[in-house]
């Protein structure tokens, strides 16, 4: 009989496995993506310390689109890099969560990018 897979649990095991290669530093903290059917969450983390140092999601008043596609994660992204260049950060790693980079993940990236932030 065959078994139906656990996406959920994939993910999990993608992101764990991207986890022991990356870690964020207060110099150059952690990127972290997170994507819901509904909603997309982005942190920036100092790993190090253990702490959220800036965060953006669909759910924010400044966010338009309250969805969890294309034109909500540009508008995510660039108000994280906004965000992170008034506290002075500039350069992250890239965190993308056990997604594959493409659709949603990418173009929150790109819209990163071009807001400011290097990775």
């Amino acid at each position: 009989m065959v078994k139906k897979t656990d996406r959920k649990a994939e993910r999990v095991r993608r992101h764990a496995r991207v986890r022991r290669k990356i870690s964020g530093t207060a110099e150059c903290p952690r990127l972290s993506v997170f994507r819901s059917n509904s909603n997309l969450y982005v942190q920036v983390i100092d790993d190090t310390k253990g702490i959220t140092l800036v965060q953006a999601s669909t759910l924010d008043k400044e966010v338009k689109t309250k969805h969890s596609n294309k034109e909500a994660a540009k508008e995510v992204g660039t108000l994280i890099a906004k965000r992170a260049i008034e506290k002075n950060i500039k350069t992250v790693v890239f965190d993308r969560g056990g997604y594959i980079y493409h659709g949603v993940v990418k173009e929150l990236a790109d819209a990163a990018r071009e807001g400011g932030l290097n990775f």
